[in-house]
């Protein structure tokens, strides 16, 4: 039914490593880790989703399972990053010198299948667009490497994602 067989890239992931600790490339990794724009509520909703759709479309359900699982590799990662960077890695980011912890709250949940997927998308999209922000940004190479590198496994998703608006789109 679909083209894709892999839900990451073949790319090995670069070392988890930094050239030294850095408070303000740790905050930028909490925000990976646990704002509304994070591998959290991606994982989080990806779960919602695969359970919603288990009975209805258990192919699509299936689907979202793996790429939870991708995505919690991901927020792994982060997270060691974000440690070796100095920041406690909680499921937190920064505001200021605020902490703000992640919720469920910062998913939309739509349950229609097109506006579900497109809700998907998007997510994956402006993830891309936030990492290679922080990849420019950030100048510790084993960051941006990793950075890069996890570029490449959304951008996967959002392949999937496309393809699977144009299955439902069938129907």
């Amino acid at each position: 039914m679909f083209s894709f067989t892999s839900f990451c890239s073949d790319e090995p992931y670069p070392p988890i490593c930094v050239e030294r600790p850095n408070p303000c490339y740790a905050s930028e990794l909490l925000s990976n880790i646990g704002s509304c724009n994070s591998e959290m509520s991606a994982i989080s909703l990806y779960i919602y989703n695969s359970t919603i759709l288990t009975d209805e479309n258990p192919e699509f359900a299936k689907i979202f399972h793996k790429i939870s699982m991708v995505e919690m590799r991901h927020l792994d990662m982060f997270a060691q990053l974000a440690c070796k960077l100095g920041a406690d890695p909680r499921l937190w980011s920064t505001s200021g010198k605020r902490p703000c912890y992640w919720s469920p709250a910062c998913n939309r949940y739509p349950t229609q299948i097109i506006p579900l997927l497109q809700n998907c998308l998007s997510g994956e999209q402006d993830a891309i667009l936030k990492y290679r922000r922080q990849s420019d940004q950030i100048h510790d190479c084993y960051v941006a490497d990793l950075l890069n590198r996890v570029i490449l496994d959304e951008q996967i998703h959002v392949q999937i994602f496309r393809e699977m608006i144009a299955e439902a789109s069938k129907c």
